[in-house]
């Protein structure tokens, strides 16, 4: 097989694991709308155990890069990544117990990629294209639509998910940090091993406030609750699997295009499943948050060049 036939099928192929890993996130966002309004569980716990579940079920993934990986010179930054990706996470699904409906969470998340380029811009000295600032507000438009701005859907719970979204691109950026010393080896490892401890302490920290009960972030619900809980962690794991297996094949800037439609299919299974239909205004802003999220890897793509797999 020649060079460019190769990657050109391995293009092929990350893009089918990418899109399935897309499919499965839409799972992950229906799940996590349905056990704290369906079975009571607490969103906090949810995630808690919902990455404790996907860090069991991704030991072999751990073993394979290889536990020898950890060695950095920068424990800080790694833990603030890791830190920073846990809140995402719990902050993401009380937006989904706030009851913010599964098209504008997963739309309004859409906009991480404005924020890494305004932390890549601040943080890390990288210029600003007009096509950076151009795609910026073209998206930060598209989150006006889909939020419902002058109307009755606009909520403080709107706001739930861009704070997600800026807390992951917060990840993002010290990803982008750290690559420029170490192994993407350490980086995978590293956030796998520590996501479950920084959980564990965000946990212990909305229970040591009195935000919830005491204990009832480690309650487990029963019946399908425990079983829909376990599917979670379940999809959780085989996502990260997916999109392990999609970046092995291909490069993050084509695959950013795919990763995008988990927006239309988390939109249309909270639809199906949970009668949760868009508004209006919810497919012009998603294609504006989509396109511009598109447009800024595509046009950053073109400035590096074309690498080849080898035959």
């Amino acid at each position: 097989m020649n060079q460019i036939s190769s990657t050109a099928h391995g293009a092929a192929s990350g893009a089918m694991f990418m899109l399935a890993a897309s499919l499965v996130f839409a799972g992950t966002n229906t799940l996590q709308s349905i056990l704290p309004w369906q079975f009571g569980m607490n969103s906090t716990g949810m995630a808690f155990w919902q990455y404790l579940i996907a860090s069991i079920l991704a030991l072999p993934l751990i073993l394979r890069i290889g536990l020898n990986n950890l060695r950095t010179r920068h424990p800080l930054a790694h833990e603030a990544r890791a830190f920073a990706s846990a809140l995402g996470v719990h902050v993401f699904v009380y937006g989904f117990a706030s009851g913010v409906p599964i098209w504008q969470m997963v739309t309004l998340l859409a906009t991480g990629p404005l924020f890494i380029v305004l932390g890549s811009t601040l943080f890390l000295g990288e210029r600003v294209s007009s096509a950076r600032i151009g795609a910026a507000l073209a998206g930060f438009v598209g989150a006006i639509l889909v939020s419902g701005v002058g109307s009755e859907q606009l909520g403080w719970q709107a706001f739930v998910p861009i704070l997600a979204a800026a807390l992951w691109a917060a990840n993002d950026v010290l990803t982008k940090y750290l690559a420029r010393e170490e192994s993407p080896e350490t980086i995978t490892v590293s956030l796998l091993v520590l996501m479950t401890p920084n959980h564990l302490l965000i946990l212990l920290a909305v229970n040591a406030l009195g935000w919830m009960p005491a204990g009832l972030g480690f309650g487990l619900p029963e019946g399908n609750g425990l079983f829909l809980l376990l599917l979670l962690g379940a999809l959780t794991a085989g996502a990260q699997y997916l999109l392990s297996f999609a970046y092995k094949l291909a490069d993050a800037t084509y695959l950013q295009p795919f990763s995008d439609l988990k927006v239309p299919l988390s939109g249309l299974v909270g639809w199906i499943l949970l009668g949760q239909v868009p508004s209006i205004w919810f497919w012009p802003g998603a294609a504006l948050i989509a396109g511009a999220s598109a447009f800024i890897f595509w046009v950053e793509s073109r400035e590096e060049p074309t690498r080849l797999q080898p035959a």
